[in-house]
């Protein structure tokens, strides 16, 4: 992302139709009409306050602003005026008669009856109760959106012509003061510099306006420029949009947002406009309309992009969160800067904060708490990717988990009962990617910050045992999650629905491939710390026990086998689906971590294997590069894998050590170890000596939590197998660990 005038802006581009063009005395202001018709045309209804059935002539700042002039209830002033805090033409002047409403005997004897009390009471009798549901989400929407005096008032991030910024607790204004304000019945007092709006008895914002920020006068202009390189198929790839990534990624309002796009695309902010088409070309060829046409101008809308986005972060609201969000999940868009700037904007907006007392509406309540885990895997799965390290620390937030209601009640045709399923399905979907991405946090932050890396460092020879006694809980809440899958995202299900339909595409495989990614990033870091301690010399303690090493790499080869398995097993409806920014990574990450077990095996023969294993790999990543199926993805990760091997093509030359030699070392060293303890060498291997004695084997004052791992590790159920593909070595494994280790999970 740039600054407005790092991006030089082009001339208008000519559209068809048209848009009209303002009268000159309001050239420069910004025509609320297309934003809001059905309020205006409520407001000019016969059931409106006016004389003779004519509206009231507005108020010289509303006239200028092109704003409705709306009296308040105590009719000191129009609503507008008091919000800006101008002085209202209308206090010094007769105010006009007002007729009552027909048909009202509740307020016939009324003084007065304010055009939004009435269209208030309007909209409460067709709307008894202001839940979160999508159908009533785009009436509240209006209502809050709108500036009269309605129950909700306005929403605090989707305001029309004001943004938020949250007043924290060092700032310059004291939140002891703050207290002392005097608020109106919205929540909301004047000040010099802005207006305080109070959403919580701790919380409070300040409300400030679009119109003194930079690039403000370009937004009606940079929308229509938008649309016109889309046109005139702007609603097919709305549609694109809705059916392949909304789904898997739902941080939009559907049915709201197609209400507004049927009004007008101007509704929308330009970032965000742009950023639901960027994304939905990407499917241009699933449109039997779209697919023989020629495609638009994809730069020219990433141009507007960066621009639009750049203006917008000068007056931040939830849609500048979405639109960035949105931006990062295209093929090429996973930077690590504007990662760090969605996560600056969102806490200008309090995304961070527990906004669930907050005096919003409900709906917004929701949303913000999608976006704001949606920010968070975002920057998680960003500092993984880019090994960078995180913006957002547990200590700095409040976000309560998502629940049902945090999600519209219905997006979907009762009558369709897949798509019903699939939306369901993606919703789940969701809250299980921000369930794994808050461990892959705590892998991050237990193991590769720099304190992490330096205390690992510091334990010298018992540096692996305490990599070990920390990954213990970590890789239980692994095991845990995965057997804890419902059966609607479980990976077993879709494989074996290899007869639906193409058309009907699945973004589940994003869910499973992190997980192998985040398994991979705990097994990577073991590896690590083992081939560390051996290949340090013995007078500074480079030893590890044999078992140990040879337990921790068997563990790690069946990670890799089921990752590689779960790739190859990957259909079209998988491979052409949505998939999350960091995917392309993380089928990386898997060829990664097969080189480094290449790197760090003991043997000529082992080293071979996963030669081969690579080998293998490579050519599934060729077999699902086919266009249309997840190129982008596998292609960047045969890049990353031609660039390892070929590093590792510089390797000395292994000692020559056979495989059946070594599980015969293996079983005898273990021997050795448990007569040395005083238990039982026979039996096979299934005497287990107590913790206590094996906490004596060379330093081994980990073992202890190890065993907790190798529990997880034997269980079968932290990562899915085929039983058709499942290898001689992987069985070897399986095997040998449940035989010998699972006592230790006692």
């Amino acid at each position: 992302m740039s600054t407005p005038s790092a991006v030089p802006r082009t001339a208008p581009i000519a559209i068809a139709p048209k848009p009209p063009r303002f009268p000159p005395s309001r050239q420069g202001s910004i025509n609320l009409d297309p934003y809001y018709p059905g309020l205006r045309n409520g407001f000019d209804s016969p059931d409106s306050d006016s004389i003779n059935g004519h509206p009231t002539p507005p108020c010289e700042a509303c006239l200028r602003r092109r704003l409705d002039c709306v009296m308040s209830d105590d009719e000191e002033a129009c609503v507008g005026c008091q919000v800006s805090g101008t002085e209202c033409s209308l206090v010094d002047s007769p105010p006009p008669r007002k007729r009552k409403l027909n048909g009202d005997a509740e307020d016939s004897h009324s003084k007065r009856s304010s055009p939004g009390r009435s269209d208030n009471r309007r909209r409460r009798h067709h709307q008894p109760s202001l839940s979160s549901t999508a159908a009533s989400s785009s009436l509240i929407e209006e209502m809050a959106n709108f500036g009269g005096p309605t129950m909700l008032k306005r929403t605090l991030g989707l305001q029309s012509d004001r943004y938020s910024q949250y007043i924290g607790p060092t700032t310059d204004f004291e939140p002891s003061l703050i207290n002392l304000s005097s608020f109106d019945p919205h929540d909301e007092s004047l000040l010099a510099r802005g207006t305080l709006r109070r959403v919580s008895d701790n919380d409070t914002f300040l409300m400030l306006p679009d119109a003194n920020t930079p690039g403000y006068e370009h937004v009606l202009e940079d929308s229509d420029a938008i649309e016109a390189i889309v046109a005139p198929y702007g609603r097919e790839l709305i549609d694109l949009y809705f059916r392949i990534v909304h789904p898997g990624f739902p941080i939009i309002q559907k049915t709201v947002f197609y209400e507004k796009y049927e009004r007008s695309y101007r509704e929308f902010s330009p970032p965000l406009l742009a950023a639901i088409y960027i994304l939905a070309i990407n499917w241009w060829d699933h449109s039997d309309e779209l697919a023989p046409l020629p495609r638009p101008n994809v730069r020219e809308l990433e141009r507007y992009m960066r621009t639009t986005l750049a203006d917008a972060m000068y007056r931040p609201k939830l849609s500048t969160v979405q639109a960035g969000l949105l931006l990062s999940q295209r093929p090429e868009g996973d930077q690590w800067a504007p990662t760090a700037q969605l996560v600056a904007i969102s806490q200008e907006l309090g995304l961070h904060l527990d906004c669930t007392t907050w005096k919003i509406p409900p709906w917004e309540r929701g949303l913000r708490k999608r976006l704001a885990w949606a920010l968070y895997m975002q920057d998680k799965w960003g500092a993984l990717v880019h090994g960078r390290p995180s913006h957002i620390f547990s200590s700095n937030w409040a976000v309560q988990p998502l629940n049902p209601n945090d999600f519209p009640d219905v997006e979907w045709d009762e009558n369709d009962t897949e798509d019903r399923i699939e939306i369901e399905r993606g919703r789940t979907l969701f809250g299980q990617m921000v369930h794994l991405s808050q461990i892959l946090a705590e892998i991050l932050e237990t193991f590769y910050t720099l304190q992490a890396t330096q205390a690992v460092a510091s334990a010298g020879s018992q540096g692996t045992q305490l990599v070990l006694s920390l990954a213990k809980p970590i890789q239980l809440k692994l095991k845990e999650w995965h057997s804890g899958l419902p059966a609607s995202v479980r990976m077993d299900s879709t494989f074996q629905s290899s007869s639906t339909p193409p058309s009907r595409l699945s973004s589940i495989g994003y869910l499973h491939l992190a997980y192998f990614a985040t398994e991979i990033t705990l097994h990577r870091r073991i590896i690590r710390s083992i081939d560390a301690a051996t290949s340090a010399s013995p007078a500074v303690g480079g030893t590890v026990d044999p078992y140990i090493q040879h337990i921790c790499r068997s563990a790690a080869k069946a990670r890799l086998i089921s990752a590689m398995d779960f790739v190859n097993r990957l259909t079209p409806s998988h491979l052409r689906s949505f998939w999350y920014f960091a995917s392309k990574t993380n089928f990386a990450l898997i060829g990664t971590f097969g080189s480094l077990l290449w790197a760090t095996s003991p043997g000529r023969e082992e080293a071979d294997w996963y030669r081969r294993r690579l080998g293998e790999y490579r050519w599934t990543l060729s077999v699902s590069s086919k266009p249309g199926e997840g190129k982008g993805l596998t292609e960047f990760a045969m890049g990353m894998l031609d660039i390892t091997t070929g590093l590792l093509k510089q390797l000395p030359e292994k000692p020559l050590l056979s495989r059946s030699g070594s599980a015969v070392d293996m079983d005898a060293a273990r021997r050795q170890s448990l007569l040395a303890l005083g238990g039982s060498g026979g039996g096979g291997m299934s005497t287990v000596p107590s913790i206590s004695a094996l906490s004596g084997m060379s330093g081994m004052s980990g073992m202890e939590s190890y065993s907790g791992l190798l529990s997880g590790e034997v269980s079968g159920v932290a990562s899915p197998r085929s039983p058709t593909s499942e290898s001689s070595d992987e069985g070897m494994y399986g095997s040998f660990a449940t035989a010998g280790m699972a006592g230790l999970a006692d």
